[in-house]
């Protein structure tokens, strides 16, 4: 399969410190956000929404790192979704901008009352904040919805808080969740928990050439040290800048029948011979296939791969155009958004 569509931008990154005036005075929806799984848009619907009847701008305020990365760096936290990841969900989802706090150590020990006075009301001057209903914030996590209410009602902003959005079986969908998936190459269930098929962007790089010798050229794109996404073989499609959506294959490994050397994806995009070196792309995860191989000799490798495409191909010409999250977001395309602040990546 092969598509393209017109395309928008993703939603502005915006850093913290200098919010331009035309962002002020939105309706914003605040939390980590990692995964913008089922729970997490309801609130962006929300804030949307909010944004729509006051005329406003719909922003996302989010931080980074994790929290949970600045206070336990020892235990990396396997993110879901980077910060331009964030920003084409949000696009979709018609939100103007988001808003990217670094969490360092001064972030870290500001209080609650602080966090209301200098960043809600002095940096982004908020109309209405949207949240849900465990949010927590502030140092020592002393901030509550009823705190926020509180404040709202003394200060002039509206809040919501919006229960847990809950799946078939009576769980609420979570980040974790969608983890434990990935890790185990549940790739389906961490889709229909998250309500879009998971993807990835990252710039093309240089590789070894490897493939191409082999007859099975790659687009190779490093994601994070922190993935923890299965090892193994994929049935993927490849979003380029400018739309261009194309079928593909794709092992996110170590390469055991060569070198074993560090994690990699590495994209084999179907009856396409342009070169895509230093192009931002997309990802988009759609089948575990099997789990990484060695081989004994190269024509085993060959026909291991010769069958994995067969089977892709057949799984991607069935695939369908997802749900209507995912067909919103084939209209916005990987470009590179606005860099984030110095400190956050």
């Amino acid at each position: 399969m092969t598509s393209a569509t017109a395309h928008l931008p993703p939603a502005r990154i915006l850093p913290l410190d200098a919010i331009p005036a035309e962002f002020r005075g939105g309706a914003v929806a605040i939390g980590n956000f990692d995964g913008v799984h089922r729970g997490h848009q309801a609130l962006l619907e929300a804030a949307r929404s909010e944004a729509s009847a006051r005329q406003a701008p719909a922003l996302l305020l989010t931080f980074e790192p994790h929290p949970r990365s600045f206070f336990r760096p020892d235990e990396p936290t396997f993110r879901l979704t980077s910060v331009e990841a964030k920003a084409r969900l949000a696009a979709a989802f018609g939100l103007d901008g988001i808003v990217v706090a670094p969490f360092d150590h001064d972030f870290s020990q500001t209080s609650a009352a602080e966090f209301v006075e200098r960043i809600l009301i002095g940096q982004l001057g908020i109309a209405a904040a949207i949240i849900g209903h465990d949010f927590q914030f502030g140092h020592d996590r002393l901030g509550s919805p009823a705190f926020l209410a509180h404040e709202g009602t003394l200060r002039g902003f509206a809040l919501s808080v919006l229960g847990a959005v809950i799946d078939d079986q009576g769980s609420a969908f979570s980040s974790s969740r969608v983890r434990r998936h990935l890790h185990e190459g549940e790739i389906e269930a961490a889709n229909a928990e998250l309500g879009y098929r998971w993807f990835v962007m990252g710039v093309v790089q240089h590789g070894d050439k490897r493939g191409r010798e082999l007859g099975y050229p790659t687009a190779n794109v490093r994601l994070p040290a922190d993935c923890g996404l299965a090892l193994g073989i994929y049935a993927v499609t490849l979003t380029r800048a400018d739309g261009t959506t194309r079928d593909g294959v794709a092992s996110y490994g170590r390469r055991p029948t060569f070198d074993n050397g560090a994690v990699l994806l590495e994209v084999h995009v179907f009856d396409f011979d342009e070169t895509l070196y230093d192009e931002t792309v997309a990802i988009t995860f759609h089948r575990f296939l099997r789990g990484e191989e060695r081989f004994d000799t190269i024509d085993a490798l060959i026909a291991q791969m010769d069958r994995d495409s067969e089977v892709a191909r057949r799984i991607l010409a069935e695939a369908g155009p997802g749900t209507s999250l995912d067909q919103r977001l084939a209209l916005i395309a990987p470009t590179a958004p606005v860099a984030p602040p110095p400190g956050i990546r």
